[in-house]
Order: structure tokens, then C-alpha cells, then sequence
């Protein structure tokens, strides 16, 4: 599909996040809305809608190594599984064309595996992100979704224009996913256990840090915006080898800022790397209670 194309059709589910009004395709080109606020098309197909460049620890080379890790290893495969499972049961009865976006979708790889695993052909992915960094990768590698440089707290999408959302291990904003959601819409928020990457967390802050992370309160806010249906729980580890290992570090806040001495060691270190999540599944039917 052409690049403009791909707006065209995705038009009436955008909106300027500068003044709210609608957004059109204006000479193959750009996204312009009827105050003439207008977000250029790149060449590589994405969008970017802010009005200034945030500044961020999560760079190119950040990006590529988490593409690495998410296309070419196996750590997130049984994650990648559970939530494509959870999206073709939603969407079972219906043969209707629908987007899931997304939200902080980096540079798009989980977005990308998880539409590859599903079953369902009608969806079209939407990626949202702060960081252009990571957008420019998406839209270069994977041409079939749409993706947007965007703040998530004023997001360029239309009142519920989104049938899904996915929110894997990022920052939320409840008030925007049930503005943009449209009613009864699937929401799959992923967030960490407790056991989440401990060889790497034991490597960087020692193994008495974080130790007693419980996600409970993650859980309690988003019971109070979205009727929580479901909770899965995904525990699994997957032996990497010293690239795959090299690229967990790359990708990850976890090391920031990390002993040098300590990364080499875990880089060099024969284990398995851990994956502890809680996948909620959650329907837009709750009002926001106060």
C-alpha cells in the first residue's frame, strides 16, 4: 500500500493535537487540520506531531538492539503468543476492519509480532511514541502499519477511534486510552513481576534490589478505569547466548548507568534470562471514578 494511501483510509481516526480538529491527507504529503496546522509525511511513511523534540536516553542504537532481541531471539515468544490469543478471541465474531494501537510502541517490533501471530487479518496497527528515534526504525521496517511521533498525554488519535490497546511495559494515561477507545474496545496492559529480568536487575543493582516489587497498585488504578476481564500471568525463561545477552543490556534502563565491570560479567555469563508479566485484560464500560 502506498504511504498516502494508508492515511487516507486511517483519516477519520486522527485528530490535531494542537487544536483537536480533524486531519486530512493534503497533496500526498502532508496531514493538515481547518486551523492549517499541518504535520508533514516522511519519506519513510511516519508522522511526527509534536511541536518540539523531547530529550531522551533512548536513542538508535537503543532501538536497534531491542529490535534484535524482540524479532530475532525467543524471550518474548510466549508473551507474543498469549496476547495474540487474547486479541483473536476478542475480535472472533467480527470480520470488520479495526486498529490496534500501540502506546509507546518504540521502535514497533512487539506491535509487528504480535499482528504476526494473530489470526485476524482485518486489524491495522497504529504505533504512538515520544521518541522519533524509535518511529523512524518502525517505519522502515514494517510498512504495513501506521506510525506517529506523539505525546501520548495529547495524542493525535480521534474520540474512540481505537477498537484495541496494547501498553507493554510503558507508562499509561488512562484519560486518553478511554477518550480514544471506543466503547466496549479491548484494552492489554503488560506490566512486571516481581522475577522480571532478575539475572540482569541481579547484575546491575545487586540481588537484594527491587526484591519486593509487587505490582498491586499497577493493577488497583487500572481496575478503576477499565473492567478488568482477565489476568494472565506469563513466566518463562530463555537461555540467550553473549550477542543476545549484549543486546539486553543495549536495550535496557536497567543498565544505565551500570558498572561496566558488572555488564561484561553478565554479558559473558551462561544462564537463562527471565520473563515475569502480568498481561491485564480489561473492556471500556467503566466510567473514570474519582
Amino acid at each position: 500500500m502506498e504511504i498516502h494511501a494508508k492515511y487516507k483510509n486511517f483519516r477519520n481516526a486522527l485528530r490535531c493535537p494542537l487544536c483537536e480538529g480533524s486531519l486530512q491527507v493534503f497533496q500526498s504529503k502532508s496531514l493538515i487540520c481547518p486551523n492549517r496546522h499541518t504535520f508533514d509525511i516522511s519519506h519513510h511513511g511516519y508522522v511526527n506531531t509534536l511541536s518540539h523534540s523531547p530529550k531522551s536516553r533512548y536513542n538508535k542504537a537503543l532501538f536497534e538492539a531491542r529490535k534484535k532481541i524482540i524479532m530475532e531471539s525467543e524471550l518474548f515468544k510466549l508473551l507474543h503468543e498469549k496476547i495474540s490469543a487474547v486479541i483473536d478471541t476478542y475480535s472472533a465474531d467480527s470480520d470488520t476492519p479495526a486498529f490496534i494501537l500501540d502506546a509507546g510502541c518504540g521502535e514497533g517490533s512487539h506491535l509487528e509480532k504480535i499482528l504476526g501471530n494473530s489470526r485476524n487479518r482485518t486489524l491495522t496497527g497504529i504505533g504512538l511514541d515520544l521518541s522519533k528515534a524509535g518511529i523512524a526504525q518502525a517505519a522502515k521496517r514494517y510498512k504495513q502499519s501506521i506510525w506517529l511521533v506523539g505525546d501520548l498525554a495529547k495524542s493525535p488519535l480521534a474520540d474512540h477511534s481505537m477498537n484495541m490497546i496494547l501498553n507493554i511495559f510503558s507508562p499509561s494515561n488512562y484519560k486518553e486510552f478511554k477518550r480514544i477507545l471506543v466503547p466496549d474496545g479491548l484494552i492489554i496492559k503488560v506490566l512486571p513481576r516481581a522475577a522480571h529480568l532478575k539475572e540482569l536487575r541481579d547484575a546491575t543493582h545487586g540481588s537484594n534490589e527491587k526484591s519486593l516489587y509487587k505490582n498491586d497498585e499497577t493493577i488497583s488504578l487500572f481496575k478503576k478505569h477499565f473492567t478488568l476481564t482477565d489476568k494472565i500471568t506469563v513466566s518463562d525463561a530463555r537461555e540467550l547466548n553473549k550477542s543476545e545477552r549484549t543486546h539486553l543490556v543495549q536495550m535496557s534502563s536497567l543498565a544505565w548507568d551500570s558498572n561496566e565491570t558488572a555488564l561484561d560479567a553478565f554479558t559473558t555469563r551462561s544462564s537463562q534470562i527471565t520473563i515475569d508479566a502480568d498481561i491485564l485484560i480489561g473492556l471500556n464500560q467503566k466510567e473514570t471514578r474519582l
